[in-house]
């Protein structure tokens, strides 16, 4: 799961395994290593959800800016076998040894915005990159989901997702982990992706 600090990452998480797995902060910019959760659901085969640093977050500067995009291109990396080794070994700190493997995977990838937010050039900047980075190979592309759906009205969640869908090009699906909302829409785009890793 890819997005901007403090945009509901570990929270969405949290709210697809019942469980407070993902550690949840209301300051930005927390969640600092990939952080890998072995889920299974049922009988399916096991796979990883993956809570990233948020991008977007001013405080870090610079300096956190690079840290960012050292560990995404690391971990995307995967994807090609292209990952760096070295310091993003550290990066990519997980308690499932073959997660960190930098042997060629297939990963795939949801985007999450903030419902209440759309036209952010950040955002648009990730999409671009993901779609576009030498380092992101043959990733497999989802889609993009909106968060915090429950603080629109009504009108403001229709006007925000036709935005939402010029922006990406791309059906945009809202959300809510105080809701439940979209959830279970949420699993079956899931369920569309690699079995490796979810990303």
């Amino acid at each position: 799961m890819v997005g901007r600090s403090n945009v509901g990452k570990s929270s969405l998480i949290n709210a697809l395994v019942r469980r407070q797995l993902a550690r949840t902060s209301a300051t930005p910019g927390k969640t600092r290593l990939a952080n890998f959760f072995r889920v299974q659901r049922g009988t399916a085969p096991a796979f990883h959800l993956v809570d990233l640093p948020g991008y977007g977050y001013a405080r870090g500067g610079d300096a956190s800016a690079r840290e960012f995009q050292k560990l995404a291109e690391a971990y995307f990396g995967r994807a090609t076998g292209h990952g760096r080794q070295a310091a993003d070994d550290r990066a990519l700190a997980s308690v499932e040894p073959e997660a960190r493997s930098l042997k060629p995977v297939a990963i795939g990838v949801l985007l999450l915005v903030d419902s209440r937010h759309p036209g952010l050039e950040s955002d648009l900047e990730a999409w671009r990159w993901l779609k576009s980075s030498p380092a992101t190979g043959d990733l497999v592309f989802s889609g993009v989901v909106g968060t915090k759906v429950d603080k629109l009205t009504r009108a403001e969640r229709m006007r925000n997702a036709r935005e939402f869908e010029s922006m990406f090009q791309t059906p945009v699906l809202l959300v809510s982990v105080q809701t439940g909302e979209g959830l279970d829409e949420l699993w079956k785009m899931i369920a569309s992706l690699p079995r490796q890793t979810v990303a």
